[in-house]
């Protein structure tokens, strides 16, 4: 395994890190302890989960993912090996958290509490917010509308709690989840006047599908220390070619889950197909070279893999030791040319 810094701070974070959100729905609690053991085995000793997972969000299943980390934590009494993500849940139709989440002062305070009980620790490692309380264009919008009946509660509140949690000894480690350029200098420029701890991670789609993040923050990541979090780095599995000619995988994300259309573009069918055949006429695995181009770039920290199946996890994580030829590269960049970011 290979690792690197979570931006400024002095953890040490695996470059694979193990993607938790179908622990609870897709995967029973003796699967997600299993990828855990097998994960950490593997030198893997970053987990990502959040208060919302599993996903799709169900009031019914909400929580579970972090439960699972808990049993395993307490089992297992390998909390000192693995550094614990969470995130709390921003604005959204979901009254079964907190009767409607938001990021103000008290909803914060209250999913911290409830996420440290279901993990089962007295501190989580880096807490995140997971998208923005404003509208903006995040999940999938490319274009930008500005109305100030959807700012919201200003980031300045939500930051201060966040620093009010910091300094309780709550959280070790703040960062950011879907953000844009504009909402990144914001945390920095707060960070400066108030001597904030320092947001140290933005975890933001990052795939040969979704290359958006290299557009406005890719430089902003690289310059200020603030480290990709690679979320969907296999388009929710795409990549693999695995649904290419209509297939529909039983028990796969885009089977079971019609919501998730972002990735099934008819461009991103298109796209696909020529990096699979990419990968393919060079003797590698689709999967393994998709997830290979993003641990190769330089404002990744971290490369948040999903699995389902105990075999895919081992093929992930198995493209650590994948270094892409020139010859790819280039390829690689000639499809992207043609069909850039298919799937913002």
């Amino acid at each position: 395994m290979k690792y690197r810094k979570l931006g400024r701070s002095n953890i040490d974070i695996s470059v694979i890190g193990l993607g938790t959100m179908t622990w609870g729905s897709q995967n029973s609690e003796a699967e997600a302890h299993e990828q855990m053991d097998y994960a950490l085995s593997r030198g893997v000793n970053f987990f990502d989960a959040a208060e919302m997972y599993p996903v799709p969000p169900q009031a019914d299943t909400q929580g579970r993912t972090e439960e699972c980390i808990g049993t395993w934590l307490k089992k297992s009494g390998k909390r000192n090996q693995v550094t614990i993500a969470s995130k709390v849940t921003g604005p959204a139709d979901y009254d079964w958290i907190r009767g409607g989440p938001r990021l103000s002062k008290e909803q914060i305070f209250a999913a911290c509490e409830t996420s440290l009980k279901r993990l089962q620790t007295d501190v989580i490692d880096l807490y995140q917010v997971h998208w923005p309380e404003r509208a903006a264009n995040f999940f999938g919008k490319l274009g930008y509308e500005h109305s100030l009946d959807t700012d919201g509660i200003a980031i300045e509140e939500t930051y201060a709690a966040l620093n009010e949690l910091v300094k309780q000894g709550k959280v070790r480690h703040l960062g950011i989840s879907n953000e844009t350029p504009w909402g990144l200098s914001e945390y920095l420029r707060l960070e400066r006047e108030h001597n904030w701890p320092r947001i140290h991670s933005i975890q933001n789609p990052y795939s040969l599908l979704n290359r958006t993040f290299e557009v406005g923050l890719a430089e902003f990541s690289h310059r200020a220390d603030v480290g990709l979090l690679a979320y969907s780095p296999l388009g929710f599995g795409v990549l693999s070619g695995k649904y290419l000619d209509g297939a529909q995988p039983k028990n796969a994300r885009l089977t079971l889950f019609s919501r998730f259309q972002r990735y099934s573009t008819d461009v991103a069918k298109f796209a696909t197909r020529d990096y699979v055949k990419l990968a393919k006429d060079n003797g590698l695995d689709p999967a393994q070279m998709a997830l290979a181009w993003v641990n190769s770039r330089p404002f990744v920290s971290s490369n948040l893999i999903g699995a389902t199946t105990m075999a895919q996890l081992k093929s992930n994580i198995d493209s650590i030791e994948l270094e892409l030829s020139d010859a790819v590269i280039k390829g690689i960049e000639h499809i992207h040319s043609r069909a850039s970011n298919p799937c913002p």
